[in-house]
């Protein structure tokens, strides 16, 4: 497959997968393995970061700027948010520090990364039975729970808004407040995630581009596509969770991880 289609497809998945609940980082590893995907290399991996937090931040620009102002203004409410977003990423953090070569390995194997993605399909049908009340707002035991459960989605195949956002319904918080934090949350991990990863290019990029690197014009392409992609998928998640159609991702993930084991080797 040529750099640039490549770079579209990885762009499309990654937008779509990042913001709705089927594993952006399991479709990716099963994409390169079913459509002959090339590495998207650090430079895109980089781009792809920045789409989707554009994504966020257009989608949430007016809470975000709220939380903002309000932190700034010593709104006590604000400051709470920011404390319970700052507690459901520490656990992930913990949890990729203490085992990030078996996490790095797991990106090679296709039944583990499959069998991941029947584990996020259990959880979000669980969703269809499992009787949600109330309409909660997120408290500090809330964001230790979804930080948790946020720490298991470190594993490709694991949907990081899916295991955060069923946690948080299962713990009574409103459907659309369970979207808001969950992708509140992801600001500071898709950010770090985007530092590290141009922090281990530096030295690379000080020096003249190889040819076989992803030309400069594509990647920016590429971030447009995530972010625009990102913006509408997100747009779908919580018109979904209104619905309270958000277990039917379930069945989806059920389906890709059986069909996996199936025939990825």
């Amino acid at each position: 497959m040529s750099d640039t289609a490549n770079v579209f497809v990885l762009s499309i998945l990654q937008g779509i997968a990042e913001f709705l609940p089927i594993s952006s980082s399991g479709h990716l590893v099963l994409g390169k393995h079913l459509l002959g995907l090339e590495s998207p290399g650090t430079r895109l991996e980089i781009a792809l970061h920045v789409g989707t937090l554009l994504s966020v931040l257009a989608f949430y620009r007016e809470v975000i700027f709220r939380l903002a102002k309000g932190a700034f203004t010593g709104c006590k409410e604000s400051w709470r948010m920011v404390l319970h977003i700052i507690v459901a990423c520490v656990p992930a953090i913990i949890f990729y520090l203490l085992f990030r070569k078996s996490v790095d390995a797991f990106f090679e194997s296709t039944r583990t990364v499959s069998l991941a993605l029947i584990f996020t399909g259990v959880v979000l049908c669980a969703l269809r039975w499992v009787s949600v009340k109330g309409g909660g707002a997120v408290t500090l035991p809330r964001a230790v729970a979804i930080g948790l459960a946020q720490a298991v989605a470190v594993l490709p195949g694991v949907s990081r808004s899916g295991m955060t956002i069923a946690m948080a319904r299962m713990t009574g918080v409103a459907p659309e407040k369970s979207a808001e934090f969950s992708f509140l949350v992801s600001l500071p991990l898709i950010a770090g995630a985007t530092v590290k990863e141009v922090l281990h290019a530096s030295p690379a990029l000080s020096h003249d581009v190889p040819p076989a690197h992803v030309p400069l014009g594509l990647l920016v392409v590429g971030v447009l596509i995530a972010a625009c992609v990102g913006y509408v998928a997100l747009t779908l998640l919580v018109r979904l969770l209104r619905g309270n159609h958000f277990w039917c991702f379930g069945v989806y993930c059920l389906v890709a991880g059986a069909l996996a084991q199936a025939f990825l080797r």
